[in-house]
């Protein structure tokens, strides 16, 4: 069947909003922040980049391949360098990080959550590793990347990049996007992946961690209940994962949202449309 002029128009545009609707980060060159950087590489295979010796996202765009450059919060301000891998060695991608005043919060929790135990401690040092390995993974694979999916439509509790004190004492900036919710709201993928974690965590509660190829991942914490799912097994864009609680260091029901690129925490917000 002809479409006629009308219906190759549409299809045009049809096609031309699929090609264009895949997920593309703001740039922000601050600490939990994210450089896009051009590699002036032409072959096909994706190039090779490093930064604070992890390997970085790349994507290809109209022709060019760009670099996700993740900036950790505790990035010096200043010149930074990324390092493009090639036959001739490595060169040098040079950008500047820019200084960003967060706010600080101040919150009550309960006095074990904050002055471990012994017991409580060796707990934490034996759960580490499991999420860092889980976060900070690279699997060599490249995915469609659709429009990223909000995990839950909730009021923004606490944004990234809080310097966080609890009970009076001085911790870790918050490293993810808390979104307050009803307990038992169903949580969402935020984008395609494979499970790479799913466990009750002394401070994050009940989690699951997703990897969405070449040192992209999300982590979901303080969840109430999981979704059928295990680690290794593959989900969808938008899939339900979860529901929200308050396990773990929690002050109430919400989700804390973390995503991280070459094993630095970056500002969920940054994905956002």
């Amino acid at each position: 069947m002809r479409l006629g002029w009308l219906g190759v128009f549409l299809s045009c545009i049809l096609l031309s909003v699929q090609v264009n609707a895949g997920t593309w980060p703001q740039e922000a060159r601050i600490p939990g922040g994210i450089a896009i950087l051009e590699i002036p590489q032409r072959s096909e295979s994706p190039p090779h980049v490093f930064f604070n010796n992890q390997r970085v996202y790349t994507v290809k765009k109209e022709g060019r391949w760009m670099a996700w450059v993740g900036i950790p919060l505790n990035q010096k301000l200043g010149k930074a360098e990324a390092f493009w891998r090639t036959r001739e060695g490595d060169l040098p991608l040079t950008f500047n990080v820019a200084d960003k005043a967060y706010p600080q919060q101040s919150l009550k929790v309960a006095p074990r959550q904050v002055n471990l135990s012994a017991e409580d401690l060796a707990r934490v040092r034996r759960e580490a590793p499991e999420l860092s390995g889980a976060m900070n993974n690279f699997r060599p694979v490249i995915l469609p990347l659709p429009a990223l999916v909000k995990p839950l439509e909730g009021r923004h509790s606490s944004p990234f990049g809080f310097r966080r004190v609890f009970n009076g004492e001085a911790r870790n900036p918050h490293s993810g996007l808390d979104l307050a919710a009803p307990q038992g709201t169903p949580i969402k993928a935020a984008l395609p992946g494979r499970i790479t974690a799913q466990n009750h965590y002394f401070f994050n509660g009940k989690t699951v961690v997703i990897d969405h190829g070449q040192g992209l991942t999300s982590m979901y914490c303080h969840l109430s209940a999981f979704a059928n799912l295990k680690v290794g097994d593959e989900v969808e864009v938008g899939q339900f994962i979860g529901e929200v609680g308050t396990t773990g260091r929690s002050t109430g029901p919400h989700l804390h949202w973390t995503m991280s690129l070459n094993a630095a925490r970056v500002d969920p917000e940054l994905f956002l449309p």
